[in-house]
């Protein structure tokens, strides 16, 4: 029992450095934020720190840093009217020059192009706790991307979501999948995508339509076949990494800490499940990707 306190007390400590070091990047991003600075903070060193940041949340800590930096500059970009120059500036690059070269290996354009097409596509948001178990602590990683209009064909059925008093989701959800990976238009090496309509529910007990397919250019014509057509959407993306069982704590956590926090507003659409090739759903380092619709519009940054 001593052991196993002792292995739980490293976690946390590991953990709370962690959540020091990103409370302080969050709140600094118009800082250079060098990562000597930011192992001292944490009392690590640089090398300590860059593979205990990376264990715990996935990412190298200079590019999170980096990321952030240009997801707020892609913000202010679509949303403000400030100039390139003065964005760039309250970020930390030395100039414009920098900037954009930075925005461009990140993005694929310029921050103008950017700025003229109007979209909010690509940016990562700060990081937030999703777990607070002892055990195995995490993080919740959102990013905000825009999905083209897609048509969508797979098997429909209907399901009791997370919040209804009598959810059914956790068992529906496997046997539509089960029947449409024994389907003949089934393809193994593409993703799946399970898009869950709620813009008809009135109640939170109501059945959501729910569509467990893949993306297609020419829909079968087959009856059985359920066909969608889901327009262009901006998305929080929230990266799930465990058992699929275990994605609603992940979701509770985006719904209770990231979004009050986030200066985003969610809208009624179709919710996507979007799971990779070859998926195992009980594999505990097994990455899927929960897309929610956002309203931009009223986008109100903290």
């Amino acid at each position: 029992m001593d052991v196993m306190k002792a292995a739980e007390q490293h976690i946390a400590t590991r953990f709370n450095r962690i959540e020091r070091v990103l409370a302080y990047i969050h709140a600094n991003l118009d800082q250079p934020l060098n990562v000597a600075d930011l192992a001292a903070l944490s009392c690590w060193s640089r090398w300590q720190l860059q593979r205990v940041f990376s264990e715990q949340t996935g990412v190298n800590v200079a590019h999170y840093v980096r990321e952030l930096k240009l997801g707020q500059a892609a913000q202010q970009l679509v949303m403000g009217q400030s100039r390139v120059i003065d964005i760039a500036l309250m970020y930390g690059f030395g100039s414009e020059a920098s900037f954009s070269r930075a925005f461009r290996q990140h993005f694929g354009m310029t921050p103008r192009h950017y700025r003229q097409r109007g979209v909010m596509d690509g940016i990562r948001t700060p990081m937030h706790i999703a777990s607070l178990t002892t055990s195995q602590p995490s993080w919740l990683s959102v990013h905000i991307k825009t999905r083209e209009p897609m048509h969508l064909v797979g098997q429909l059925g209907y399901i009791r979501g997370l919040f209804s008093s009598q959810p059914d989701f956790s068992h529906v959800v496997p046997e539509l999948w089960q029947h449409v990976h024994q389907s003949l238009w089934y393809a193994g090496e593409r993703e799946s995508i399970g898009a869950i309509n709620v813009t008809q529910a009135e109640t939170l007990g109501e059945p959501l339509p729910y569509l467990a397919g893949q993306i297609t250019m020419h829909p079968p014509e087959d009856n059985a076949i359920t066909h969608w057509i889901i327009p262009a959407t901006t998305y929080a993306v929230i990266t799930h990494t465990g058992p699929v069982s275990a994605l609603p704590e992940t979701l509770k956590a985006f719904i209770y800490h990231w979004l009050p926090q986030s200066g985003y507003t969610c809208t009624d659409g179709v919710e996507l499940e979007v799971y990779p090739p070859h998926y195992q759903p009980a594999d505990k380092h097994a990455v899927m990707h929960y897309w929610v619709p956002l309203d931009t519009t009223h986008f109100a940054p903290n």
